[in-house]
């Protein structure tokens, strides 16, 4: 007969993979917001350029959408799941080997991003701008990435797969099969392809791959983080598992289809625009149920908000999320787009995503992972963690405020006919009106980048401190036999 007994299995994780992805996402994001305030000053000045073609604004906008959202994400990504898969498995990673290979090959990307864009090599698409030799070299790592994930998971010690490793799996399987087929391309010169699709097929083909580059990397991987780190600061459980559950199979069911909303009034059949606009607007429900889910882990433990700046960046972030994906499933709706189209109101939802929800839940993660990888009590300074908070917030409150304030008055002032038919601004008017709104909006990104040296900067102390406590060797099991 079958008897149940306690057994200690000595399980050594490897930190150190989760350690340096922790560390370059710090150093990316620095990188990425910097060069995204450059840009931001740009158009408030446009001398910044300096006349050269490599600081123009066209060369750098690509440069800085990949250093965020990539090598500053994606480390992020990378970090916080290869550390949850971990622990939720109680199961080391599958390969040490393929792990580091994960981190080079992804810095390698990026450093070949970083080269390659400024000189304009580029395949033209929006968040795909990479050219294919090292289109092919981000597959294979990603590649290895999933063997490395599914890996650990299948060679877990507990029976259960708890809910962020489904939403992290679901984001590298979903992005796997994007990349690749969006990236599908007719090589001339290793600097030079064209791509596989033509004309509104290659448009839908992008937009499938950009809207859903969104809905999984920037929000299903995410969400994977919230579902761990939340319920881990609050010390408390989530508040519904089931409803988590739900909101798994919900979101991604029904996100692949949103895409075409972001073709609106083009050569696109109209039946597909339509399809995108009720897709989005059903997304609505499961992206709030999460959302409820995620806050509502606090019931009990609001009195932590207080004292735990950590804990107000997830919390602060999940209200970001909600406001992003109300917005954006409005913004699909077609009279609605009639006027934000082309405007700044885009780059303000995209930003309150960006910087609200992707940025602040990973920067609360990462603090409240880094003493635990480098052996530490708590971090360096608690009151730079709260002084980070409130520039992150302010700076994002600014950034996203002028630029919903620019979109409307554009939309606005771009409809505008006069009694005879003819248009009542000209588009130069538009511009000027919209200055104040650029300077506003470079304030807000300066802010959120100063608040990444403070993070840096409270990284660094705790790294060098030399309070130490012990990394956990080992898990305590429940084992039948």
């Amino acid at each position: 007969m079958a008897t149940e007994r306690i057994e200690t299995l000595p399980i050594t994780y490897n930190y150190k993979v989760v350690r340096q992805f922790a560390i370059m996402t710090v150093v990316w994001g620095i990188v990425g917001m910097g060069i995204g305030v450059w840009i931001a000053a740009q158009l408030a000045w446009p001398a910044l350029n300096f006349d050269l073609p490599w600081t123009s604004f066209g060369r750098l906008r690509p440069l800085h959408t990949n250093a965020v959202i990539f090598a500053f994400g994606g480390s992020a990504l990378f970090a916080t799941s290869y550390y949850v898969v971990q622990r939720t498995c109680q199961a080391r990673l599958l390969s040490d080997r393929l792990a580091a290979f994960t981190f080079w090959g992804w810095q390698a990307v990026i450093v070949a991003a970083a080269i390659t864009l400024p000189m304009g090599i580029t395949s033209s698409k929006e968040y795909a701008e990479l050219e294919w030799p090292i289109d092919v070299l981000l597959a294979i790592v990603w590649i290895v990435y999933a063997v490395v994930f599914f890996g650990t998971i299948i060679r877990r010690q507990v029976e259960h797969i708890y809910v962020a490793n489904w939403f992290f799996g679901a984001f590298i399987v979903t992005v796997a099969i994007l990349h690749i087929v969006n990236s599908a391309a007719l090589p001339v010169s290793m600097t030079k392809s064209y791509s596989a699709y033509a004309g509104a097929v290659d448009a839908m083909v992008q937009w499938w791959y950009g809207h859903n580059a969104v809905g999984f990397f920037l929000t299903a991987g995410f969400l994977g983080m919230m579902y761990y780190f939340v319920p881990k600061q609050a010390e408390r459980p989530v508040y519904s598992y089931r409803l988590s559950i739900v909101h798994f199979w919900a979101l991604i069911s029904i996100y692949i289809w949103a895409g075409p909303h972001h073709l609106h009034y083009t050569a696109l059949p109209d039946w597909a625009q339509s399809l995108g606009m009720v897709m989005s607007l059903i997304l609505l429900a499961p992206s709030w149920g999460g959302m409820i889910n995620g806050i509502m882990t606090l019931s009990g433990a609001w009195d932590k908000l207080k004292d735990d700046p950590i804990l107000r960046f997830l919390v602060v972030s999940l209200s970001f999320y909600g406001m992003s994906t109300f917005e954006g499933p409005m913004m699909a709706i077609k009279t609605v787009n009639s006027l934000s189209h082309y405007t700044d109101w885009t780059i303000g939802h995209v930003h309150s995503g960006a910087l609200g929800w992707v940025a602040m839940i990973s920067i609360g993660s990462l603090y409240h992972l880094i003493p635990k990888l480098f052996g530490k009590e708590q971090m360096y300074s608690v009151a730079l963690i709260n002084l980070h908070f409130w520039m992150s917030t302010i700076g994002t409150v600014l950034y996203i405020a002028s630029m919903w304030v620019n979109g409307i008055m554009q939309g606005l002032m771009w409809r505008a006919y006069n009694e005879d038919g003819t248009l009542t601004y000209t588009f130069v008017e538009s511009l000027v009106a919209s200055h104040p709104g650029y300077v506003v909006r470079m304030i807000g990104g300066l802010i959120f980048f100063s608040g990444m040296l403070v993070m840096a900067y409270n990284v660094w102390m705790t790294t060098r401190r030399d309070v130490l406590i012990a990394i956990p060797k080992s898990e305590t099991v429940v084992a039948t036999v």
